[in-house]
């Protein structure tokens, strides 16, 4: 099995200020750990190129499964994200980007 190339997200507010770096071979691998902290409404700018990936997250209590070790609780945390879309910045410098840019399209 080839170990896919890992890639850095900055996850944005809608003010287009970056909040955060998460990595993940994929968008949605970074997508799932922000959900994780309970961010609804995940913009995830993909460092080194001018993409914004818009995700709508949710984190739900799950029973555990039932192969799971024992010391693990009978209620887990289980992250869902869902794609929204993808939009092409101007420019690499976040601030230099219309604030349009970095609204949360409407489903």
């Amino acid at each position: 099995m080839v170990a896919r190339e890992k890639k850095n997200f900055g996850l944005l507010n809608e003010k287009g200020e970056e909040i955060g770096t998460f990595t993940g071979a994929q968008p949605r691998d970074a997508a799932l750990k922000v959900a994780n902290k309970d961010i609804k409404n995940i913009i995830l700018r993909e460092k080194g190129s001018k993409k914004l990936h818009f995700f709508k997250g949710e984190r739900k209590q799950v029973p555990k499964p039932a192969n799971s070790p024992a010391w693990l609780p009978a209620k887990i945390w289980k992250a869902n994200v869902e794609k929204v879309g993808i939009k092409h910045l101007q420019y690499n410098e976040l601030a230099r980007n219309p604030k349009e840019a970095f609204k949360f399209p409407a489903k």
